[in-house]
């Protein structure tokens, strides 16, 4: 396992070890110590696992008083994965960063707690997969448009599939400081 690129500081982006004969392929997904080894030290407590259409777009999405961790892959199809960084404190506060992954290149994506989520599906459908380090909460959860434009994010899609709640999200610059998340120092 390599981690190939930390676009944003705890934003990794990770190229598991692929084993392929002439059956197949076999990676591991998840090793707490090889991942911990890699600077990914978070419990995960839930896994997810959605399913979407062509040109769907899913997010922005966090949580403000539990903020997630994810680890995510794509085990069938094609996703273009945003993160856009909410921690207060950091120098890339308000930048997003953007990755394909797809079944093809079985790239995960490790998004630390504190960022906005979401994904694009390039492929006819896609699965998706993600695990946690806090449990969903949907009174929790909170957003930023798609579309702002402000963050200028290109998708990679056109004439999105959004759903309504994801149409009423606010842009990034009316977001009140109150409803970033909070993150607590271990």
């Amino acid at each position: 396992m390599n981690i190939i690129k930390e676009p944003l500081p705890g934003l990794l982006v990770i190229k598991p070890n692929i084993y392929r004969d002439e059956r197949g392929f076999f990676l591991e997904t998840w090793q707490q110590n090889r991942y911990k080894n890699i600077g990914i030290n978070e419990d995960f407590v839930q896994d997810n696992w959605s399913r979407s259409s062509k040109n769907v777009l899913r997010g922005l999405h966090y949580q403000k008083n539990n903020p997630q961790g994810k680890l995510v892959s794509v085990r069938r199809g094609a996703i273009y994965d945003i993160a856009v960084d909410l921690r207060q404190d950091s120098e890339t506060f308000g930048q997003w960063y953007g990755e394909l992954l797809s079944d093809d290149n079985h790239l995960q994506l490790y998004v630390p707690p504190g960022f906005a989520h979401g994904f694009s599906v390039l492929s006819d459908i896609a699965d998706f997969n993600y695990k946690c380090t806090d449990f969903y909460n949907p009174q929790d959860e909170y957003g930023i448009a798609w579309n702002d434009p402000e963050l200028n994010i290109d998708w990679k899609v056109d004439n999105p599939i959004v759903s309504e709640k994801d149409h009423k999200l606010p842009n990034f610059n009316e977001l009140n400081l109150a409803y970033i998340p909070q993150l607590i120092a271990s």
